[in-house]
C-alpha cells in the first residue's frame, strides 16, 4: 500500500471536501515538538508537523533527520503526520540549493508529504521543477505541495509598504496560471498568494509583532474555481478570524502556522525550556480552539 493512501493526502482531500482545515506547526527548536503535539492530542485536532529548510539553517531545529528522530517520540498517527515545509530551489538570500537531494532524503526518511518551492523561478521553470519532484515523491506514494506566486516575508530587507502591496495585487497567483501549473504539474496540493506573509526570519526582525496581512477572498475563489485540489495558505499567523473563515470555505485546506508559537517559545526559552514549552502548549490550544475552530477535527475527517 502506497504512504499517500492512509497519509496526509487521504486527509488533506477529506479536509478539502469538508471545508475543514488542516493547520500544519512549523518546528523551530526541537523542544517545541512535544507540547505542539500534545496540543492536538487533547484536542483531538489532525495536524502537521512541519520543518522547513530555512528552520535548520536559521533556528534550531538541527536537521531533517533530528526533527523526523524527535516525531517519533512522540507521534500519534490519529492525530498527525510529518510534513517537509519549504524547500525552495532560490532561497531567501537568493541561492540555489540543493533541493532534489533534500527532498530525496526526507522521503527516504519517512516524511509523509514534501513541499517544493519554486515559486522564484520563471512559471516555465518552476513547471519543470515541481513536475520532476512529483514524479519523485509518487513514486513512493508521497503528496507533494507546490507555490506559485510570491509570499513574501522571508527576503533579505525590509517589505514593501502591506497596503500597496496588498492594493496592487503584487504576486498574487494568477487563476490561470494556476489551472496550467496543476494540469501540468499534477501537484496535489498548492500554496497560493492572496495577501498572506511570512513571519520575518532576520536575527532584527523574528521578535517583531507580525503584520497584519489580509486575504483577497473573491480572489482567492477565482483559483478555487479552476482548480479542484486543497489550497494552502501559508503566513497564518496574524490574519483575522473573519478573513481566515471565508478562506476554508474557499479553498484553503491546509493552513502554516509558524510565528505564533516560535516567539512564545523564544521569549522565555533561555530562562526556562519547560516554561517555553507551556508557552507553546497554551498557545496552541489557544489557536485550535478559539483562532481556526477546529477541536476535534480528526473525527470529522478519519
Amino acid at each position: 500500500m502506497k504512504r499517500n493512501e492512509v497519509g496526509s493526502d487521504i486527509f488533506l482531500k477529506k479536509a478539502f471536501e469538508k471545508k475543514i482545515v488542516v493547520p500544519g506547526f512549523n518546528i523551530p527548536y526541537l523542544p517545541m515538538m512535544e507540547p505542539v503535539i500534545r496540543a492536538l492530542h487533547d484536542t483531538e485536532t489532525f495536524g502537521l508537523i512541519m520543518v522547513a529548510r530555512l528552520e535548520w539553517e536559521k533556528f534550531k531545529s538541527g536537521s531533517m533527520k533530528a526533527i523526523y528522530d524527535e516525531y517519533r517520540k512522540f507521534k500519534n498517527t490519529q492525530f498527525t503526520r510529518l510534513h517537509l515545509d519549504h524547500v525552495p530551489v532560490i532561497d531567501e538570500d537568493n541561492l540555489l540549493t540543493d533541493y532534489e537531494r533534500i527532498i530525496s532524503e526526507a522521503i527516504d526518511l519517512g516524511y509523509d508529504s514534501v513541499m517544493i518551492d519554486g515559486s522564484r523561478l520563471s512559471l516555465v521553470e518552476n513547471i519543470e521543477t515541481t513536475r520532476k519532484i512529483v514524479k519523485l515523491a509518487h513514486s513512493a506514494g508521497i503528496p507533494v505541495e507546490a507555490e506559485l506566486g510570491a509570499v513574501m516575508g522571508h527576503e533579505a530587507g525590509p517589505l514593501p509598504p502591506y497596503d500597496e502591496l496588498f492594493a496592487s495585487g503584487k504576486g498574487f497567483t494568477s487563476p490561470q496560471e494556476a489551472k496550467l501549473f496543476i494540469d501540468e504539474t499534477q501537484t496535489d496540493w498548492l500554496s497560493v498568494a492572496i495577501g498572506n506573509i511570512h513571519g520575518a526570519i532576520s536575527a532584527t526582525a523574528r521578535t517583531e509583532k507580525k503584520i497584519e496581512a489580509r486575504l483577497a477572498i473573491p480572489h482567492l475563489q477565482k483559483i478555487h474555481e479552476m482548480i479542484d485540489i486543497p489550497l494552502v495558505l501559508h503566513g497564518g499567523t496574524g490574519i483575522s478570524k473573519d478573513y481566515l473563515m471565508q478562506s476554508f470555505s474557499h479553498g484553503i485546506a491546509k493552513i502554516n502556522i509558524a510565528t505564533a508559537i516560535r516567539q512564545p517559545y523564544e521569549k522565555l526559552m533561555n530562562d526556562s525550556i519547560t516554561a517555553a514549552q507551556n508557552a507553546v502548549y497554551n498557545e496552541m490550544i489557544d489557536i485550535i480552539n478559539n483562532q481556526i475552530e477546529i477541536a476535534g477535527s480528526a473525527k470529522k475527517i478519519l
